[in-house]
């Protein structure tokens, strides 16, 4: 749905930016290097602990269609948990508010792939962002289709919103999840017992394996994210891609459950509703202005990218770009 001809007018002024954002991007890169190569590679994922350590990358995307680069920003990396965002934007658009009576909206304050508390929760996630909720929107992805359909309309959703036709799924990635993945099996079992899934753990455990394995740069990346900075409204074009609401409920639930149990201290540090990967990828939203993407493969004991948030940060410090502020 189109806003009209006021929304495709408004995209046509720059932004008025209060730094040279390119320069900004390059001395931020410069300030990390010393932590570059640091952090840990995820070792129950073989594919994920064959990536240079050493690569670092970040990238911005405005509402204005300038993108700014830096580092290995052009480089594909598989997003891994960042796609529970973009899952979770096209169930809502699918099945709307209806998903709320399978997942919940708190944080979990525990580790992504926690059995204990799904056993406390009766078989209902605490939020999608985590393992076992992103399941439950797979579940509901899938809907009246196949596992198959689920991912090609979230592949095409992808592609869409950046723009580039040639994201693709890693399929080493993707078959070193299924290999690893007996404890998401577990999780997806465990939900079945509780009939929170509609379809064989077999269909939503491929759906997630997939997506997990979605390979996009951080330029791409940033670029798909941008109806989350702009409520819900592509500010390109002005197609509506998610109702306001609904995007803004995606953005609280960034800010409390984006990064496992370091959500707390990323909100302190960064100030910015965000989305980490396993993989080192991080995806934050500056709302009204832009989207910010970040990789570095090292990951903090939590499992969010170590010197990727220390990049963030070191960016945030010189745009003034927080929710709080």
């Amino acid at each position: 749905m189109s806003n009209g001809k006021d929304a495709m007018t408004q995209v046509n002024h720059p932004l008025d930016l209060p730094i040279d954002l390119q320069e900004a991007l390059d001395a931020t890169v410069a300030d990390v290097s010393a932590y570059q190569g640091q952090g840990v590679l995820p070792s129950y994922l073989p594919s994920l602990t064959q990536v240079n350590p050493r690569k670092l990358g970040i990238a911005v995307a405005l509402g204005d269609g300038r993108t700014f680069a830096a580092g290995d920003a052009d480089e594909a990396f598989s997003i891994q948990s960042i796609s529970n965002v973009f899952s979770l934007s096209l169930a809502l658009q699918q099945v709307g508010g209806s998903l709320w009576n399978h997942v919940g909206k708190e944080a979990s304050g525990s580790a992504i792939n926690s059995v204990v508390q799904l056993e406390l929760e009766k078989g209902k996630p605490r939020n999608p962002l985590i393992n076992a909720g992103a399941m439950v929107v797979d579940d509901q992805l899938i809907g009246h289709d196949s596992a198959d359909v689920a991912v090609n309309e979230l592949m095409e959703f992808l592609r869409e919103r950046c723009g580039d036709c040639t994201v693709e799924i890693d399929q080493s990635v993707a078959i070193s999840e299924s290999q690893g993945g007996s404890l998401n099996r577990s999780l997806a079992y465990y939900m079945a017992a509780f009939n929170n899934l509609s379809h064989p753990v077999e269909d939503v455990v491929s759906v997630y394996f997939r997506q997990c394995a979605i390979a996009m740069t951080c330029r791409q990346l940033a670029k798909a994210a941008l109806y989350l900075a702009f409520d819900g409204t592509d500010p390109l074009t002005g197609d509506q891609i998610l109702l306001a609401s609904r995007a803004r409920r995606i953005l609280a639930l960034m800010v409390t459950s984006g990064h496992y149990d370091n959500s707390g201290d990323f909100a302190f540090r960064i100030g910015l509703p965000g989305k980490s990967g396993v993989s080192g990828g991080i995806l934050a939203i500056v709302p009204r202005v832009g989207t910010i993407a970040a990789w570095s493969p090292g990951l903090n004991s939590a499992g969010t990218s170590l010197t990727g948030s220390i990049m963030l940060e070191k960016l945030v410090e010189r745009t003034g770009w927080s929710i709080f502020a």
